[in-house]
């Protein structure tokens, strides 16, 4: 039934891939306008539905960036109940501002974090009120083609390639696999660490990259977990050692949650997990379901865990009382290029940056549509 089912959604994909070409090729042919600027824009996206690693990535080129460059990040600000320019700070509110750009916010609080519907008028914004700038980075930007970004990098989950993808909605395509080429690097993210290099080449062939454009493979690390609140109680703070007999509460709102719970079931032998949409808007319900299955789990030990992104929801809930407000952690992830990739992609960044005073392509080659 299911399979039936799916069949009678492929001639919608047709015809929804059918618009998006139509789209692309207005843009492409120059009958619709696609700004450009006389500066540094490096766009981070993808072409799935579904999470990729999109804001984690923002993160790392945020990090490599900022030590040298004034850098600013403009997102859309995903379900967040405004639609305008917005300027995130410690005192706006996540409904305000969208979970992610609040998480690169708390990551990073000496850059400009901004959202806005309208990029085009979001970075027009930025250059005007903070011309001290030298850098914006667009977190989920590839599709937007109302700009044209100096610098595109193209993410897909290694699990499930655009390649290897459908047109929505039979598939998680929001548009045809050949617009790839318009970036000027591909990141395979999620990729096991144990990636053998034949499979690698077997990727990269299967793919069957421009020869301007790089590729590389990325994976996530999972650090220490830390606490979700701030000024924890002295003396009420658990430990986080020796947890083979400890039992955890794992929240979680994001498209793909499965790596995390494989992570932890390395380490802990009671695991519930309660699942919600990605960018779920948690409730004082939700609250209160926390704690009942937080106090009727087994183990003396016990934890709640949850993302870092939904850390950055569940924060606002000041309500949370001891023992689970000690007891709340989430675990961050950093990013990791695999086969020794990392120098090489830094300096495609950094040497961007530094060289592209005007918005030019990274690539003089004409792409091939």
């Amino acid at each position: 039934m299911i399979h039936f089912k799916s069949i009678l959604l492929y001639p919608l994909s047709l015809l929804y891939g059918l618009i998006t070409g139509i789209r692309n090729f207005l843009y492409d042919s120059g009958i619709l306008h696609s700004e450009e600027f006389h500066f540094p824009v490096i766009c981070v996206g993808n072409i799935t539905v579904g999470g990729t690693g999109k804001t984690p990535h923002t993160e790392y080129i945020a990090g490599l960036l900022k030590e040298n460059f004034k850098v600013a990040t403009l997102s859309r600000g995903y379900k967040r109940k405004t639609h305008d320019f917005r300027i995130a700070s410690s005192e706006a509110p996540v409904s305000e501002i969208g979970d992610e750009p609040m998480q690169i916010f708390h990551n990073f609080p000496d850059i400009l974090v901004t959202v806005d519907k309208n990029r085009v008028h979001g970075v027009k914004k930025i250059l005007q009120e903070y011309p001290e700038t030298e850098v914006i980075i667009l977190d989920d930007g590839f599709q937007h083609r109302r700009i044209t970004a100096g610098f595109s990098i193209l993410l897909s989950d290694y699990d499930r390639l655009f390649i290897r993808d459908h047109m929505l909605p039979y598939g998680n395509l929001r548009e045809n696999k050949g617009n790839m080429r318009r970036a000027d690097m591909i990141l395979i993210t999620k990729s096991p660490e144990n990636i053998s290099p034949i499979q690698r080449r077997l990727i990269v062939k299967e793919i069957d990259k421009s020869p301007h454009q790089n590729l590389y493979f990325t994976t996530f690390r999972y650090k220490a977990p830390v606490h979700v609140f701030e000024n924890i109680i002295e003396g009420t703070q658990p430990e986080l050692t020796d947890c083979d007999k400890c039992s955890i509460v794992l929240i979680t709102g994001i498209a793909n949650p499965r790596p995390l719970i494989e992570y932890l079931q390395k380490t802990y032998t009671e695991i519930l997990h309660l699942s919600f949409p990605d960018h779920y808007n948690y409730s004082e319900k939700d609250i209160i379901n926390f704690s009942s299955a937080f106090n009727n789990l087994r183990s003396v030990r016990k934890y709640l865990f949850t993302t870092e992104k939904d850390a950055i929801r569940l924060r606002e809930f000041a309500n949370i009382a001891e023992p689970m407000r000690s007891a709340f952690f989430y675990i961050p992830i950093e990013i990791y290029f695999l086969n020794e990739d990392k120098d090489e992609f830094d300096n495609l960044i950094i040497n961007y940056v530094r060289k592209n005073h005007r918005n030019n392509r990274v690539s003089e080659i004409k792409r091939d549509y």
